[in-house]
C-alpha cells in the first residue's frame, strides 16, 4: 500500500471529480463518506474519469440516502445495458449516519451535497458534506480572508530567506 498524508497503510484515493465550487458557494459543516450503488457501465464510465458533480444533492427519502443530479455519461463502449447519465443513485450509510443527516436538515434547513467522487481500493465513494448556502458578502469574506493568509505566509518566507519586503 502506499503512504498517504503520512498515515502508515491507508488506501489510495484516486478522485475522478470534484465539486470545486461547492466550498466556495456554501459553508460546509460537516462531512460523511458513502459508497454508490452503481451498474456497471457507470463503473466503467467513473474508471474513464468521466462524470460531473455540479448540480447534484442528496435528498432522504424512506430512511434512505439518494443522489440526485450528478452527471455521469454514458459508457462509449456499452450497448443497450448503458445507463441513464443523471439517474437517482442510492448512497449507502449508516443508519445512525442517515438519521443524524436526515436530523440536521430538518432542524437547521441545511442542505446536503457532492463534494468529490473517488475510488478507494476500487470501490466507488462519493464524499458528502452538509452545507449552508454563503450570501454574496461571505464569499467576499472569505476570498479576502483567504488572500490575507497568503500574503501573510508569503511575508514570513520572504523574511526567512533575508529577503527585503
Amino acid at each position: 500500500m502506499a503512504k498517504q498524508a503520512g498515515k502508515a497503510n491507508a488506501p489510495k484515493r484516486t478522485v475522478i471529480a470534484a465539486n470545486k465550487k461547492a466550498r466556495h458557494d456554501y459553508a460546509i459543516d460537516d462531512t460523511f463518506e458513502a459508497g454508490l450503488v452503481l451498474v456497471g457501465t457507470e463503473v466503467k464510465s467513473l474508471r474513464q474519469g468521466r462524470a460531473s458533480l455540479v448540480d447534484g444533492f442528496v435528498d432522504i427519502d424512506g430512511g434512505e440516502a439518494w443522489l440526485h443530479g450528478v452527471h455521469i455519461p454514458e459508457y462509449s463502449q456499452g450497448s443497450w445495458t448503458n445507463h441513464s447519465a443523471r439517474r437517482k443513485r442510492k448512497l449507502l450509510l449508516n443508519r445512525i449516519e442517515i438519521d443524524k443527516i436526515e436530523r440536521r436538515v430538518t432542524e437547521k434547513g441545511l442542505t446536503v451535497i457532492p463534494l468529490s467522487l473517488y475510488f478507494v481500493d476500487g470501490r466507488a465513494k462519493i464524499e458528502i458534506g452538509l452545507a449552508k448556502g454563503k450570501k454574496s458578502w461571505d464569499k467576499r469574506h472569505s476570498l479576502a480572508e483567504r488572500q490575507a493568509t497568503r500574503e501573510t505566509e508569503q511575508a514570513i518566507g520572504r523574511r526567512l530567506k533575508g529577503m527585503d519586503d
